[in-house]
């Protein structure tokens, strides 16, 4: 009974769902042993499968709408669901790398503000090369580059800064230098999406270094204090901009 109260997920992509609403997928969509995902079938081996992304729960034959925001869907294989919103409140997800700031030292571990409704765990181990003779230089207000390993709502989040082979990838203490900001977690996934034309844009008008994290900050650093400070004012008005306006926008600069 409830499915017929639903809509077809697929007519809504594009348009606002809210909290409550239920969507429903098309037959050929089967609940896989996991309960975690939908598995797309065809004859007796699966070819793909649809994951529910951020602002959706699974609900017996559909999706149950949980934030917000605008229905979002990426073809391919599977394919994938998720409600791009304007939140700024981060809750952690395993696998979600972050931006944190180091707020206190405790014994063998460091706590770290994501965003969240509380402090991560950092072991100082969590470095690449680090032991328990050469320990990392972390300092109270360093901001740190990680990946939660432990997120859920039973567990205080973890974070690490080494992949599964043990090597940093990036990961780890970001430079004193730069400018720290926040933004909405819409934005966020916008700008890490591939060829993201924001990025490509920026990048035509000054070079910088940025670091991305899924908790809506940003960390950018270019050659000089007035550059950092323009990169990061476009970058905070390009989510109330179009796209037109934002070119308008880069060309008036580039012009002086």
């Amino acid at each position: 009974m409830a499915a017929e109260r639903g809509m077809a997920a697929e007519a809504l992509v594009g348009q606002v769902v809210l909290p409550g609403d239920l969507l429903l997928l098309p037959a050929h969509y089967d609940e896989d042993a996991e309960g975690e995902r939908l598995r797309l079938s065809a004859g007796t081996a699966p070819q793909g499968r649809l994951l529910c992304g951020p602002g959706l729960r699974r609900s017996g034959a559909g999706l149950l709408v949980t934030k917000c925001g605008l229905l979002r869907h990426r073809p391919g294989g599977g394919g994938a669901y998720w409600v791009d919103s304007q939140q700024k409140r981060y809750v952690p997800v395993k696998g979600d790398h972050v931006i944190g700031i180091v707020t206190a030292k405790a014994g063998d571990v460091f706590r770290l503000d994501v965003g969240g409704s509380e402090p991560a765990s950092l072991s100082y181990l969590a470095f690449e090369g680090a032991t328990k003779r050469n320990r990392p230089n972390v300092q109270v207000g360093d901001l740190i580059y990680g990946q939660f390993v432990v997120a859920n709502k039973d567990m205080e989040p973890e974070m690490v800064c080494i992949d599964s082979s043990g090597k940093s990838s990036g990961m780890g203490i970001i430079g004193q230098d730069g400018f720290l900001f926040k933004v909405s977690l819409g934005l966020i996934r916008k700008l890490l999406a591939p060829k993201c034309e924001i990025i490509q844009e920026l990048s035509q008008l000054y070079p910088f270094e940025m670091v991305l994290g899924m908790n809506g900050r940003i960390w950018v650093k270019a050659k000089t204090v007035q550059q950092t400070l323009i990169v990061v004012n476009i970058l905070e008005a390009c989510e109330h901009m179009t796209a037109q306006q934002r070119k308008q926008a880069l060309a008036k600069l580039s012009g002086n």
